[in-house]
C-alpha cells in the first residue's frame, strides 16, 4: 500500500512539474475536490488537464465521474467566456479491467507509469516533449525535492510577471486622447463653426460611403454633441482607458482604441442613418479589451468582468436600443472590434503565437467584410 502511494503521488509530482513549469498551466482550486488536481491554461488544446488519483474499480464510479466532471467544465466555461472547453482526464489509479473511450469534451486516458504517455497518441501530439521531461536521474527525496523547487521557482517568476502587468502606471495616452477631445470639443463650440464642424467631420453613412470621406471614421470619434456628453464618455475612458493602458502598455492599448473607434465608426455608417459623433465606440472597444484580459486573468480580475464589465456593457447597449440619439451600433461595433483586435495583439505572457495569427486574420476580416458591404451599398 505505501509502495502504491508512493507510485501515486511521485507520478502526480512528475506530471505537475511537466504541465506547471513547461505547459504553464496553473492550478484551479474545486470545492469538494478529494484525490484529483485541475489545472488550466485558456491557451492549450485542452484548456484543462485533471490528475485523478482517486481508485476508480467500477463502471458507474467511472460513469459518475465523467458526469460530474462535465459539470464542473461547465462551470469553468462561464467563468472564463471560453466557447469550447476541451479537457484531458489523467487516471493514475483505474482498475484494469475498466474501458475508458473519449467523449466529445474529454479525453481520458490510464496510466500507471510515465511510460504509459506513449500509448497515447492524442497526448503526445498536444505535448510533443512530455514524454523527455517526464524522466528525472533523481529518485526518491531528492526527486521531490527538485520537483517542489522547480515548481515553487516558476511560481515566483509568475508572481514578478503578475506583479509587472498589474503595478500601476501613468496613463500617458489615456490622459493625451482625453486632452484632444477635450481640445476639439472646445474649439467646436467656442471658436469655430459648430455646424460646419459637424457636417464636415462626423460619422455620416452618405458621405463616407457615396462620397469617399472615409477620414469621417476618426475625426467622428473625436468629436461630441454637448458638454455632458464629452463629460461621460471622458470620465469612462479615464477609468477604463488607466485600466487597459496599463494592462496592454501604450503601443498596444494605441491599436486597440484607434481600431475599436474604426470598426464603431464602420458599423455606424453601415447601419445608422444621419451624423454620428463621439468616443463611445473605441470607449465599448475597450471595454471588450478588458473582457478578454480578465479571460486570461480571470483569478485577477474575473470577478470584476463578471460582476462589473459585462453587466455595463449589457445596460449600456439596453439603454442604446430604449433610447433615441444613441448611436448602438458605433457601440456594438467598437466592442467587436475591442475583443478582436485584443486577440489579435495577444495578451501578454498568455497568449500564443497561433491565437494571436488567428485574431490578426479575424480582425481585418471583419473590416474588408465591412468595406466590402460599403462599396455593394454604393450602387443603391
Amino acid at each position: 500500500m505505501i509502495e502504491s502511494l508512493d507510485r501515486k503521488n511521485m507520478l502526480t509530482m512528475k506530471l505537475l512539474h511537466y504541465l506547471i513549469t513547461k505547459e504553464n498551466y496553473n492550478p484551479i482550486l474545486i470545492q469538494g475536490a478529494e484525490n484529483e488536481i485541475w489545472l488550466e491554461n485558456l491557451s492549450n488544446d485542452y484548456k484543462v488537464v485533471r490528475i485523478v488519483s482517486n481508485h476508480i474499480i467500477n463502471d458507474e464510479q467511472l460513469d459518475f465521474d465523467l458526469f460530474r466532471t462535465n459539470k464542473i467544465l461547465s462551470k469553468i466555461k462561464l467563468k472564463t467566456f471560453s466557447m469550447k472547453m476541451k479537457a484531458l482526464t489523467v487516471y493514475i489509479d483505474l482498475d484494469e479491467d475498466l474501458k475508458i473511450e473519449n467523449t466529445k469534451n474529454v479525453d481520458m486516458i490510464s496510466i500507471t507509469d510515465e511510460k504509459d504517455i506513449k500509448n497515447y497518441k492524442f497526448v503526445t501530439d498536444s505535448f510533443p516533449d512530455i514524454d523527455n521531461n517526464l524522466k528525472f536521474s533523481e529518485e526518491g527525496l531528492q526527486l521531490f525535492l527538485k520537483i517542489t523547487n522547480d515548481i515553487n521557482n516558476k511560481n515566483r517568476k509568475d508572481s514578478v510577471k503578475v506583479d509587472e502587468i498589474f503595478k500601476p502606471k501613468t496613463p500617458v495616452i489615456t490622459i493625451a486622447l482625453i486632452v484632444i477631445n477635450c481640445l476639439i470639443f472646445i474649439y467646436t463650440f467656442f471658436i469655430g463653426d459648430m455646424n460646419w464642424m459637424f457636417n464636415t467631420f462626423s460619422v455620416n453613412g452618405e458621405r463616407i460611403i457615396k462620397y469617399g470621406e472615409w477620414y469621417r471614421i476618426i475625426t467622428g470619434g473625436f468629436m461630441h454633441a454637448e458638454i455632458f456628453h464629452l463629460l461621460f464618455n471622458m470620465y469612462s475612458l479615464f477609468i477604463i482607458g488607466s485600466q487597459i493602458e496599463s494592462f496592454q502598455g501604450k503601443g498596444k492599448f494605441t491599436v486597440t482604441y484607434f481600431f475599436s473607434m474604426i470598426t464603431g465608426s464602420m458599423l455606424s455608417m453601415i447601419l445608422n442613418r444621419g451624423n454620428s459623433v463621439g468616443a463611445s465606440g473605441a470607449i465599448f472597444g475597450l471595454l471588450g479589451a478588458m473582457i478578454i484580459f480578465g479571460s486570461y486573468y480571470r483569478v485577477y480580475l474575473g470577478q470584476v468582468v463578471k460582476s462589473q464589465i459585462i453587466p455595463l456593457v449589457i445596460v449600456n447597449l439596453l439603454i442604446g436600443f430604449l433610447s433615441s440619439g444613441i448611436d448602438n451600433f458605433a457601440h456594438i461595433g467598437g466592442l467587436i472590434g475591442g475583443i478582436l483586435i485584443t486577440n489579435a495583439l495577444g495578451v501578454k505572457y498568455k497568449s500564443k503565437t497561433f491565437d494571436r495569427v488567428n485574431g490578426v486574420i479575424v480582425s481585418l476580416l471583419f473590416v474588408i467584410i465591412m468595406v466590402v458591404i460599403s462599396l455593394t451599398l454604393v450602387k443603391f
